[in-house]
């Protein structure tokens, strides 16, 4: 039951500031999963791919969005992964069954595909390779290593300058697998196998390069029954060798509990807050002065019980990229991603590394159409605006008072969610803000202390009066952010009202 509608208040101060956004908040992810490759960057022969067959429609939204760091090649994809197949002549790699997707891979976008794909991106794009340890070890890790980073004179190294790359492709951070915990996975693991696994592959990789940043496989999602012993597990093997834990998390409405699902981030957060503590533990045990990062690498709005009906229904007979999980994204769900994406600002004095699952057609901000164009989805927005004026800045702590409402699953949650980045070069403000009830506009106020603002420069929203408008092929901007009036500054208090059912950008200068 909703309380009364009374106005929100928030207070920010100069001075208490959370962290640093670092720019590896705004990654995304990049598998051979679906049509994320495959007639989604990658089509020779459409009208705006280029000599490389990358298509530069989808190049020209993907730096729009503001990515930087990208995942890459899976996903469940990486646990059967040859890294062999996808280097040298095209025309001369495997094709390989796929179980994790159950697709055949050609293999015409590899590992120089893939890093010739981020510097077309831009200086932003830093890879982030994952690494098999599904099916695979410690000496295929360390060759991709070699024939990745090492700049020439041994055989890995001569091979790719031979492939046509001389310079290295300098890959810094690495995933030590992805997901071991599920029984889906091939190659699943206890936490005590993987950990094992994990620290030998660590070990010896930082033997080649003391330099690299690693990622250990934390828990598929905070459901599975070993969450937490699974960290401390892997942990207690792996603490002083790696600089991340990853976490994985999805969200979708069920059973018509729309409530619940506009408070997804509350979940979020409470997972973040756990394995922070987790691994705040298992630092106090080992008594290290050492503070392990998380890597949320895995995060999005996902359909997966729709996934699974279809999946039972009609099982994959071995096709190439075919059609899958491409979820087309309403106002509800970008309203639902853009607190998502406030929960990992709030927390950016830990998360250092976060993807957004995926980047093209796969549960993603952006949809192709083969031979055809390319769109933004709902939560290409949220996405975009957070990434142009959250990256470099600095979180500030927020006090908030708020009407509140009963959820199902989460109980009592605060109507307003919101956060806010200063820029420090130039002093501007930005508050990133939802209104979670469904019916009615929720007025904000917030005091500003120490902040040297004075002017609305721009307040917009991502809101609907029909909150299940989408994008799609045949009207691409039904939903896009829209400016909202009234909103002003006077006295070193902002005063704004907030739409129903909405994510909200307000920039103050």
């Amino acid at each position: 039951m909703t309380r009364a509608v009374s106005t929100a208040r928030m207070t920010l101060d100069s001075a208490f500031v959370v962290a640093e956004v670092s720019p590896r908040l705004f990654g995304s992810f990049v598998e051979h999963l679906g049509r994320c490759v495959y007639t989604g960057i990658h089509e020779p022969g459409h009208p705006a791919a280029d000599e490389t067959g990358l298509r530069g429609d989808v190049l020209g939204l993907i730096r729009e969005l503001g990515v930087t760091t990208v995942r890459y090649p899976g996903g469940n994809f990486v646990s059967g992964y040859r890294w062999e197949d996808s280097v040298g002549p095209v025309e001369r790699r495997p094709r390989r069954l796929d179980p994790a997707w159950r697709s055949t891979e050609p293999n015409r976008f590899g590992l120089a595909e893939y890093v010739a794909f981020l510097r077309r991106i831009g200086p932003q794009a830093e890879p982030m390779m994952a690494l098999n340890l599904g099916t695979r070890g410690v000496t295929e890790a360390l060759e991709l290593l070699e024939y990745a980073n090492h700049p020439a004179g041994s055989e890995l190294s001569d091979r790719r300058v031979a492939h046509g790359d001389k310079a290295p492709y300098g890959i810094r951070l690495w995933c030590l697998g992805n997901e071991l915990d599920g029984p889906w996975q091939t190659g699943h693991k206890t936490a005590a196998e993987y950990g094992r696994l994990a620290a030998e592959t660590a070990r010896a990789m930082r033997q080649f390069d003391p330099e690299l940043e690693l990622v250990a496989c934390g828990s598929s999602n905070r459901g599975m029954p070993t969450f937490a012993a699974w960290e401390a597990t892997v942990l207690a093997e792996t603490y002083d060798l790696v600089d991340y834990v990853s976490l994985h998390a999805y969200y979708e409405e069920l059973d018509g509990d729309r409530d619940s699902f506009l408070a997804s981030a509350a979940d979020m957060e409470s997972f973040i807050e756990s394995v922070v503590a987790t691994c705040d533990h298992v630092g106090a045990r080992l008594k290290s002065a050492k503070r392990i990062g998380l890597s949320f690498d895995e995060w999005n709005v996902w359909y997966q019980s729709k996934w699974r009906e279809q999946a039972e229904a009609d099982p994959l007979d071995w096709p190439e990229a075919p059609r899958l999980l491409e979820d087309n994204y309403s106002v509800v769900d970008a309203v639902v991603f853009g607190s998502l994406l406030i929960a990992l600002l709030r927390h950016a004095d830990r998360v250092g590394v976060a993807c957004l699952a995926q980047l093209v057609n796969v549960i993603a901000p952006i949809m192709t159409e083969p031979g055809g164009p390319a769109w933004r989805q709902t939560t290409f927005h949220p996405f975009a605006q957070a990434a142009r004026y959250a990256r470099g800045g600095q979180v500030l702590h927020v006090a908030a008072e708020s009407p509140t409402h009963e959820t199902g699953k989460y109980g009592e949650v605060p109507l307003l969610y919101a956060t806010a980045v200063r820029d420090p070069e130039s002093g501007a403000v930005t508050v990133f803000a939802v209104n979670r009830d469904q019916r009615r506009p929720l007025p904000l106020e917030v005091v500003l202390h120490g902040l040297a603002v004075s002017e609305v420069v721009e307040h917009s929203a991502l809101a609907d009066a029909d909150p299940e408008a989408r994008n799609t092929l045949a009207d691409p901007d039904r939903v896009v952010p829209h400016p909202v009036p009234g909103t002003t500054l006077r006295d070193g208090t902002l005063s704004a009202v907030l739409e129903p059912l909405s994510w909200n950008v307000i920039r103050l200068s």
